[in-house]
This record gives structure tokens, sequence and C-alpha cells, in this order.
């Protein structure tokens, strides 16, 4: 069902002071910025091999990036793995009883259909099944 890791989503407080240690420190290659209004966020770019790092900032108080940020401090929020077909994996997950987010795919970053599992049945960890335009 799983084809790769397609990123992981780091929250934080200002792409813009959080860019440089990615790009500049650690050599990541920038690809620019999207904001996703439908989840009230900024999100920065990096590649790292086949995968990215997604840079996460909040454009609202009311972004649930914006409450994980109140909650926890900036850091990994989620890990995000591509699908081939992410109905035919939402439906997979669902009828092995995982808790899903997204019962039906939403629209995220460049164009992707994406639903995320709950962490109740991750292990706490926020997980993004990730389908790619291409």
């Amino acid at each position: 069902m799983l084809t790769k890791i397609n990123h992981i989503g780091v929250a934080v407080s200002s792409i813009e002071e959080a860019l440089p240690f990615y790009r500049d420190a650690l050599g990541m290659t920038f690809s620019g910025t999207e904001e996703v209004a439908s989840q009230l966020v900024k999100v920065a770019f990096l590649a790292i091999g086949e995968s990215k790092i997604e840079l996460l900032e909040p454009t609202s108080p009311e972004s649930p990036v914006a409450k994980f940020l109140e909650k926890s401090g900036p850091g990994v929020h989620h890990v995000a793995y591509g699908v081939a077909d992410i109905e035919a994996a939402i439906a997979s997950l669902t009828a092995a009883g995982t808790r899903m987010i997204d019962a039906v795919p939403r629209s995220g970053a460049h164009g992707a259909r994406i639903a995320f599992i709950h962490p109740k049945s991750s292990g706490g960890v926020l997980t993004e099944l990730c389908e790619s335009p291409e």
C-alpha cells in the first residue's frame, strides 16, 4: 500500500527563521513555499533524496499547527507516506479497524490528495497518506 516516505512535517513558528538551518546548514534543496488555505498553514518545501521536509507555519491561531505549537512547541508534526491510490488505502485501513481523521481525501500542498490517520491508531504519531498528482 505504501510507496515511500513522502515527507516529514515539521511545525515551526516562523519559516523565515527556521529555513536557514535546513537550507544552509544541512544543505537541503529549497524549492519554495505555498499557502494551503484549507489547512491554515504556509509550507516550505525542502528536498532530501526522494523525500521532503515540509516546514509548517500556521497562518491563523485556529490552525491545527498553531494548536500543536502551543501544546508541544516546534518539532516533528507528522510523517507522510506516499500511496498510489488513496481511496483504496483509506478503505483498507478502515476495514482493518484504523481510526481515520479523514475518511475522504482532501486537498494538500502541490495538488496532492491527502488523508490523516488518527494518532490513537498509529502509536501516537500523526500519520498522513499522500497521493501525488503525477
